[in-house]
């Protein structure tokens, strides 16, 4: 699933393609799951003749701002991508909803695997506000997170994976962070002490850095990987130091890689860097 830098990436591909200033036309929907919020006639009602004024993020969620003023949220999930295509092209076997725009283009989301969503709503936050703080924002300081962590009796891999807590975080940024900080995933939150906390925020920070400044993660070829728009493929695979290096040396001590399951997720670790609770 498209964590916090693979979907930045998205809103700043769309952002580039010049969709901001758009106006919708019509939108036609091929799979009535993929829209949460509406009936598809409803749907295509509310968002017709609205111009998109801005595009942003909030923690997996990527928001078109419309005018007159509505939000329009897609969640990627596993398999979702956009694709900006000219007038008069044939619609793919998985293109779900395809939004009609008044210079000519069409928007598609395209979803093999029928996972993603979309929402529309009179503002984002009634999807987006039970989720936690956004990592790279200025007030989730060191102190913040220690304090967060405190109160928290959960393991740490869950933990951040958990979207009420911190969003954003996904399974190959948390696995990136956690052997940064040097901490393992099955340790308890709030058993850490405030340098831990400190290398723990640090660590968070630099990886979805890391992930933002490659354009993401893409691991593979094959149709569940992460893809931008117009199947542009993050650089990111390259620079991860655990996550799918089983077996492989550790690049800080040579450990080999272990796998383990936390909270029925894949897990990368080194068990030299990264001691077991207890140890």
């Amino acid at each position: 699933m498209p964590e916090l830098p693979e979907v930045q990436t998205v809103v700043d591909d769309l952002i580039a393609a010049g969709l901001p200033g758009a106006v919708i036309t019509a939108a036609r929907i091929f799979w009535k799951k993929t829209v949460a919020t509406h009936s598809l006639a409803d749907f295509n009602k509310e968002i017709r003749n609205r111009r998109i004024n801005t595009i942003s993020r909030r923690g997996k969620y990527i928001i078109f701002h419309l005018l007159p003023e509505v939000d329009l949220l897609f969640h990627l999930r596993m398999t979702g991508r956009f694709v900006v295509a000219p007038a008069g092209s044939h619609r793919t076997r998985h293109d779900h909803l395809i939004l009609r725009l008044a210079d000519g283009r069409q928007l598609r989301f395209h979803d093999p695997r029928k996972f993603g969503r979309v929402f529309l709503v009179s503002r984002h936050t009634a999807i987006t506000g039970r989720l936690g703080p956004e990592p790279l924002a200025a007030g989730f300081s060191a102190k913040k997170l220690d304090a967060m962590l405190s109160v928290r009796h959960r393991q740490l891999k869950p933990l951040l994976l958990d979207q009420t807590f911190v969003a954003g975080l996904g399974n190959i940024y948390v696995d990136e962070a956690l052997w940064d900080a040097r901490l393992h995933p099955l340790t308890h939150a709030a058993s850490l002490d405030a340098d831990q906390a400190r290398d723990l925020q640090r660590a968070i920070r630099k990886v979805l850095r890391q992930g933002l400044k490659n354009a993401g993660t893409t691991l593979g070829d094959g149709r569940a990987n992460f893809y931008s728009l117009e199947r542009k493929r993050g650089r990111n695979r390259s620079f991860l130091k655990v996550f799918r290096r089983t077996g492989l040396p550790c690049p800080r001590c040579g450990q080999p890689i272990e796998r383990l399951v936390v909270g029925q997720r894949s897990t990368h670790i080194c068990s030299r860097c990264q001691k077991p609770p207890g140890r």
